[in-house]
């Protein structure tokens, strides 16, 4: 398997994506913004397509696209979660203009199955070194904010109160969701980014409720998905993308399961 460029390439940009999709995504499950990532996909897809229409590379226009989303969406702060009705329609609108932009370009099908549902065999090296650099970009800016960004989620008003600024916190904490979003999306497309970023991580905190062995758990979560994922992909020759969201949504249900056992045995404990 590894005689071959592109799985190399493949297992070098599903590592590093895995890695920031783990941590990120941990922070993001604690925080009750799941959606953030869904949402930040598509209005990615549109800066994508654009971009491409553009001639430019669909890489930089997903990661433009979703930092200004990202940015927006922490602005707006505590009030984004009334306003489904309106996110809704933006999103709708976003992945409407993406499929225009499509419509006006001459490889469209390709594009929209590329962007749509990511195609990690198609990395090559520059995109590898690319994913490398954001990566290490993102993970950088999360150990920095890490502390008062978990002060802020756990403990919002005790927070505020002791002088950290919320809608500072949730801007840059959005802004990494955003580059993280566009990460994932080189991997597993823009209508699958919660595999990687949501299921490993909402495992862990099932797992564990230590928030460092919990991000660390994150990861190597998300990594094993990606790894077995590119290898059953390699060997099955069916789609890599359907591997890694199937291998994410059984290691959630093998983490309630277990959840849900060591809550009986320790039910079963406490009344003895």
């Amino acid at each position: 398997m590894f005689e071959y460029d592109f799985m190399r390439n493949a297992f070098a940009a599903a590592s590093m994506v895995a890695l920031v999709a783990g941590g990120v995504g941990y922070f993001l499950v604690l925080r009750s913004q799941t959606f953030a990532g869904h949402a930040l996909a598509h209005i990615g897809f549109t800066g994508a397509t654009g971009a491409a229409l553009l001639g430019l590379s669909p890489l930089w226009g997903l990661v433009l696209m979703t930092l200004a989303g990202g940015v927006g969406m922490g602005l707006i702060g505590e009030r984004l979660a009334q306003r489904d009705v309106t996110i809704g329609l933006v999103l709708a609108l976003a992945l409407g203009f993406g499929l225009l932009f499509l419509h006006f370009y001459t490889s469209a099908a390709t594009q929209a199955n590329a962007l749509l549902f990511g195609n990690v065999l198609a990395v090559d090296v520059t995109t590898v070194w690319t994913l490398v650099g954001l990566g290490t970009l993102c993970l950088a800016a999360l150990a920095v904010i890490s502390r008062p960004l978990l002060f802020a989620s756990l403990q919002p008003e005790l927070a505020e109160a002791k002088g950290v600024s919320l809608r500072l916190y949730s801007v840059l904490f959005l802004a990494i969701v955003a580059l993280a979003t566009a990460e994932c999306a080189q991997i597993v497309g823009v209508l699958l980014v919660f595999t990687l970023m949501v299921g490993p991580a909402a495992a862990a905190q099932r797992l564990t409720t230590r928030v460092g062995r919990g991000i660390l758990l994150s990861a190597m979560l998300a990594l094993l998905a990606a790894w077995l994922g590119l290898i059953l992909a390699f060997y099955t020759d069916w789609p890599c993308s359907f591997w890694i969201a199937a291998l994410s949504a059984t290691i959630y249900s093998l983490s309630s399961l277990s959840s849900f056992r060591l809550w009986r045995r320790w039910s079963v404990m406490s009344e003895s």
